[in-house]
């Protein structure tokens, strides 16, 4: 396993990062099980764990916590804050009100006494940017926090928090979290570029592009997206409807992948994991097993580099700053999902 500076805070991460997200009612229910998955990818020289509060409502901090005990110096632990927490309107977002109410939450569920990397879950319109770094840059000055960042912010906002942070003296975020996968290279285009002019440590996530990339679909002998996956609910995601453009341009291109994996040598899954470590902008890409199997998996393709040749290869089937089928985003600006704001009356 080898280790990267997460941006300009000094703190070293592994190259893999555990996500959590899928420890507790949305996928391991059974903590011991959950535990031991932890356990393995500790002992396998990953030193950072990324959670959030949401995940099934703080179940999977919980777990966190429990497998850390004992080891929680050795580790670099990560979470968020931003979704619902609750019905009360004040239980979510960046406001300094809910921010100093969500730390505390999230230190009693993790059972420690300071988190390494709190993140922003998603931008928020409704409240001042200033607002939520002045919040985060008195929670590093308490010791409660080591450093912040944010995640799936657009590079207009991720200069933006630079540039007020350093007009108000107040501490820079030091990290982003986005998604990045070979069917989704629209960061390349300005997030990660802006991430390595200001020094902020990129942790990305998704990196099987929700599953495309797994291995099981595209080629002759893939399966049929539209009755293999199945969600948590039991119901066919959306993501894999095929009656959508988006989604048959992807398996197109995930059916030309194979051929490329198989050039390379390794595996499907291997090749988008590490295609997304190859990138110099990104310091570690969030794995998030909801089983033993599938953290060993991932774990295989931990030694694994990408030469120039196949990264051509890559760049063929799908162009750099490309998104395929970007028809799910995770964060929209209000200037999209408010007529009003591009609509002269």
């Amino acid at each position: 396993m080898k280790y990267r500076t997460l941006g300009g805070s000094g703190i070293q991460v592994s190259e893999f990062t555990l996500g959590a997200m899928m420890l507790g009612a949305w996928g391991t229910a059974d903590h011991d099980e959950a535990v031991r998955i932890v356990h393995t990818a500790l002992d396998a020289g990953i030193n950072t764990v990324d959670t959030a509060d949401m995940y099934s409502l703080g179940e999977s901090e919980e777990i966190v916590g429990k497998a850390l005990k004992g080891r929680r110096d050795d580790v670099v632990l990560a979470t968020k804050f931003h979704n619902p927490m609750g019905e009360d309107p004040n239980r979510r977002g960046n406001s300094r009100r809910w921010i100093a109410q969500a730390v505390e939450d999230s230190l009693r569920r993790l059972d420690t006494d300071w988190i390494d990397l709190y993140q922003i879950h998603r931008p928020d319109p409704e409240t001042d940017l200033e607002e939520t770094l002045s919040a985060l840059s008195d929670l590093v000055r308490a010791g409660k926090i080591r450093a912040y960042g944010t995640s799936a912010f657009p590079a207009s906002e991720l200069v933006e928090a630079q540039w007020t942070a350093d007009r108000r003296g107040l501490v820079r975020p030091r990290g982003e979290q986005p998604p990045y996968s070979i069917l989704a290279r629209g960061i390349e285009r300005e997030v990660l570029p802006m991430a390595r002019k200001y020094g902020v440590g990129v942790i990305t996530w998704s990196p099987l592009s929700g599953g495309w990339l797994s291995g099981r679909y595209g080629g002759p002998d893939g399966a049929d997206p539209r009755t293999s996956h199945r969600g948590n609910t039991g119901m066919v995601d959306s993501l894999f409807d095929m009656n959508l453009p988006g989604n048959r341009a992807k398996l197109d291109a995930v059916t030309e992948l194979k051929k490329v994996a198989a050039e390379a040598g390794v595996s499907l899954p291997t090749l988008a994991t590490a295609f997304v470590r190859s990138h110099p902008a990104v310091t570690s890409v969030i794995m998030g097993p909801r089983t033993m199997e599938h953290l060993e998996g991932m774990l295989e393709g931990v030694d694994v580099r990408l030469d120039s040749a196949i990264l051509d290869r890559i760049d063929e089937v799908v162009p750099p700053g490309t998104d395929i089928a970007r028809d799910v985003t995770f964060y929209e600006p209000p200037a999209l999902t408010d007529a009003s704001l591009r609509r002269r009356r």
